[in-house]
Parts: structure tokens; sequence; C-alpha cells
């Protein structure tokens, strides 16, 4: 059976859940199996999060951590640097020919780091989500919509279109004129433009960083990930 696990650890407020959680929507839009869930202790922002998808060409039943990662997301650099990790090191049971994603303008592996990963051939992609998420979204609070785009674009995993379904779904509800009196009826529709224009925003955080990704992704030797 064809699977690819991905592992997600970043801190508490980043979104790193929503991410799981998208990214297995829009794996089920496109006719695949999946299943996301999320991993942290005392909540409250800045501590350890964790969360993981898996996604399959068959029925998926197993739930929990998720050991043996063939991708892991990286949302905050202080996961590496401040080892605010549930496992250590921070990369701990990826698999062969797995990939990293980092949200970092720079490098910030050490040689044994480097070393241990090349004998894995686990390729590093280091991404400066924040940055996308501050230029297109206008908010921090985009910097996950960015890794997930980065994730698409390297792996393939899912479609862009998929993508787009499963946050329209997930956070594009519709409204319902109340029929009442026309100041709130205009209050809706005001709210409601602004969580269009939000997820807008949003989509086109995904698919600039979805462009960047495969980009890179093209330019690497030996790129092994598993296709599902």
């Amino acid at each position: 059976m064809a699977r690819m696990n991905i592992r997600i650890s970043g801190l508490g407020g980043q979104g790193a859940v929503t991410a799981a959680h998208l990214l297995a929507m829009a794996a089920n839009r496109d006719g695949k199996f999946s299943i996301s869930n999320p991993f942290f202790g005392a909540e409250k922002r800045m501590a350890p999060a964790e969360s993981y998808c898996r996604v399959g060409s068959e029925r998926i039943y197993d739930r929990g951590e998720l050991v043996f990662p063939d991708v892991i997301m990286i949302f905050h650099p202080q996961v590496i640097t401040m080892q605010k990790s549930y496992t250590a090191p921070f990369y701990s049971g990826i698999q062969e020919n797995g990939m990293i994603i980092i949200n970092t303008p720079s490098d910030l592996l050490n040689d044994e780091d480097r070393e241990t990963l090349e004998k894995l051939n686990v390729k590093v992609f280091n991404h400066d989500a924040t940055k996308l998420a501050l230029d297109i979204g206008k908010t921090e609070l985009s910097t996950n919509m960015a890794m997930i785009g980065a994730c698409a674009g390297v792996t393939k995993l899912v479609s862009l279109e998929a993508l787009d379904g499963a946050l329209q779904e997930r956070f594009g509800k519709k409204f319902i004129a109340s029929g009442g009196t026309a100041s709130l009826d205009e209050a809706i529709k005001k709210k409601y433009k602004k969580k269009n224009d939000l997820l807008k925003a949003n989509m086109e955080c995904i698919t600039e960083s979805y462009s960047l990704a495969q980009a890179w992704a093209e330019k690497q030797e030996n790129l092994q990930l598993v296709a599902v």
C-alpha cells in the first residue's frame, strides 16, 4: 500500500492542527484515504505542539503519535534551536529518502544533523513561510497556509484545486440574509466579505508557496518521495 506520513512540529497557536486537517481534507477530495490527529500537552501559546497527517491509497485505521514520518514540517525555528519538540533530535524517526520542510530564512542544522540526514538521503527545504505569510496574507497567522503550500509543491500529495476546496469547506461558510433589518444584513455582508478576502489571501499564500517549493524540488537530485 502506498502511504505518506507527515509529522508537523510547531508551537501552540501556529495552526499546526489546522494544517494537518486541511491536508487530510484535500487528500479526500483528490480521491485518497487520509486521517489527521493532533498531539500536544498543555494548551498554551509557544508550547510544543504536533499534528499528524496520514495519506494512503487504501483505508487507514491507525492513529496516535506518528513515530516514523516520511515528511516532517517544522513550523517554528525554536523547535530546532530551543528543542521545543516531543522528539530529540527533531528529525527522529525520519524515513530514508524523506523530506524536511523548515520555516526559516537560513540554515539551522549543525554538521551532525547534515551528516545524518545525508546518509538517509533526506532532503531539507528551508522555506521562509512567515515572510510569505506577511507579504501576501498580511498576517503571521497565514504561516501555516504557506507551509501547506510548500508541502504540496514538494510532495505532489494533493492538488491546488483540492486545497482550495478544503479551505472553502473548512472556513468559507456562506451567510444567509436574515430578512430582518437592513443594518443587520449589511453587517453580516461585511463580515462575509472580510472572510472571503482572508480566504483569498490564504489561497494566494498556498499557491505562491506551492510554486516556490515545486521549483526547488525540480532542482534536487535523488528526490525519491513515495507517490500516493
